[in-house]
């Protein structure tokens, strides 16, 4: 018999306590081998995919795609030969969770990718239960004791499930199961609740539903998003950084007109081929530039001292189509334009494409976002955790603009600076977002 190998949820990242299973690679009786990938999750940061630490046939896939679970979970089982009849056999007395081989087999569980992770509490399976086929309606049911023992009547569904279930007051015995194995879903579940959704409105007689305020049938007209992920991660952050962090805001508007230029140059540059570039290089360049001359807004409050870095992971808020992410240069400082350019395209097209790596997001010392893509002039951005200044770049626009005593129409821009005031006072800041403005009103500065 195959040795039935148990794969649990590693954490991926430093103190990753759960993930969402966003797609299985494999199904059950496929064939892996070792570091073949086999799912991919979501964490708080990113999206991550993880390699088989087995060889052999797949014999079950332990959690559904959309699923939430805890690091130390059992996600996957693996039978450590690649027959289907040893498989089978082997997930027959570990589905009914009764024989002692496959308990002691159970503790051959491969650690964590990284990290250790919370240790996961002892696996409890009740025995599963498929339904009785209709040419034999009278044979007995694996698992149980016989056509009319109470493990027969019992009904299939996921904790998650379940949880849901019991958060909307719903028997679970009143739903119709649809999965393979005889289970309710949560499309069953779902679906069971707009029923009774409808049957309540109708007997009503109108089409909203108070109730739904305080827990009870919701309003079809809401759509109700689980904050989990990306999302979950960054409010958690948001709300610590602006409660915690005393903020303090200034603003300055630049003539951009000669960074428009610079970056017209650098396009038509045989160096430059190939290569996207935008101001925001310019402004990325300037923000180094100028945090090398005023040290503190390169800092982290650690509550008894405060900690100045003599170096730039200069960070990029991204919005993608999983939320916020700041992934973050490392080293930014050491970089030429050139190089800084090939950063900024590979950090937008890895964040576009859902593959940041938690690795690429930790460890910044100053944030930059860039907020002008979007038509916006300016705002107040909030501060990354860890850090004590970010940039806010606003959109470029032609306006009018005094030159010589003369009105003259330029590329005007505002930046809008947010600082920890616990590190960065006000004259401290102004000077530094003066510098960032110097850059960008003359790039040639950079050549000093």
């Amino acid at each position: 018999m195959s040795t039935l190998n148990f794969f649990k949820l590693p954490d991926v990242g430093e103190g990753l306590l759960e993930a969402e299973i966003v797609s299985w690679k494999v199904k059950a009786g496929d064939v892996v081998a070792i570091n073949d990938v086999i799912v991919e999750i979501e964490t708080a940061k990113s999206i991550v995919e993880l390699p088989s630490p087995y060889a052999g046939m797949v014999a079950q896939l332990m959690v559904a795609e959309g699923d939430t679970v805890d690091v130390g979970t059992d996600i996957i089982a693996i039978g450590s030969e690649a027959t289907a009849a040893d498989v089978a056999s082997a997930v027959a007395p570990a589905e009914a969770g009764a024989s002692a081989p496959v308990q002691e087999k159970e503790a051959e569980v491969m650690k964590p990718l990284v990290g250790s992770g919370p240790k996961a509490d002892a696996v409890r399976r009740r025995p599963r239960v498929s339904p009785a086929p209709a040419s034999s309606p009278g044979s007995a049911i694996p698992g149980s004791a016989g056509p009319g023992s109470a493990q027969a009547n019992r009904v299939l569904a996921k904790p998650p499930v379940r949880k849901t279930a019991k958060d909307l007051g719903i028997n679970l015995a009143d739903v119709v199961p649809t999965g393979p194995r005889g289970e309710i879903t949560k499309k069953d579940l779902l679906g069971y609740q707009e029923q009774r959704v409808a049957e309540q409105q109708e007997q009503v007689g109108t089409f909203w539903a108070p109730a739904a305020a305080s827990g009870g049938p919701e309003d079809p007209r809401e759509e109700r998003i689980k904050v989990k992920g990306v999302r979950k991660a960054t409010a958690k952050a948001m709300v610590e950084s602006a409660f915690s962090a005393p903020h303090v805001s200034i603003f300055v508007d630049v003539d951009a007109s000669r960074t428009m230029e610079f970056v017209k140059r650098l396009k038509a540059s045989r160096d430059f081929e190939g290569i996207r570039v935008s101001p925001l290089l310019i402004l990325a360049k300037a923000v180094i530039w100028a945090a090398a001359r005023n040290p503190s807004v390169n800092a982290t409050w650690a509550g008894d001292e405060i900690i100045i870095k003599h170096f730039m992971n200069l960070g990029i808020a991204a919005a993608t189509p999983r939320g916020l992410m700041v992934p973050n240069i490392k080293d930014a400082q050491d970089l030429s334009l050139k190089e800084l350019a090939i950063a900024l395209n590979s950090l937008a097209a890895t964040a576009r494409a859902g593959k940041t790596t938690p690795a690429d997001m930790q460890g910044g010392s100053l944030t930059v976002t860039n907020i002008g893509v979007l038509g916006i002039d300016t705002g107040t951005p909030i501060i990354n955790p860890g850090e004590v200044a970010i940039v806010a770049f606003g959109t470029i626009k032609l306006k009018p603009w005094v030159v010589d005593g003369e009105v003259v129409p330029r590329w005007i821009t505002t930046l809008g600076g947010s600082f920890d005031h616990r590190v960065v006072d006000g004259d401290l800041s102004a000077r530094f977002m003066a510098d960032v403005a110097a850059i960008m009103e003359e790039p040639a500065l950079l050549l000093d």
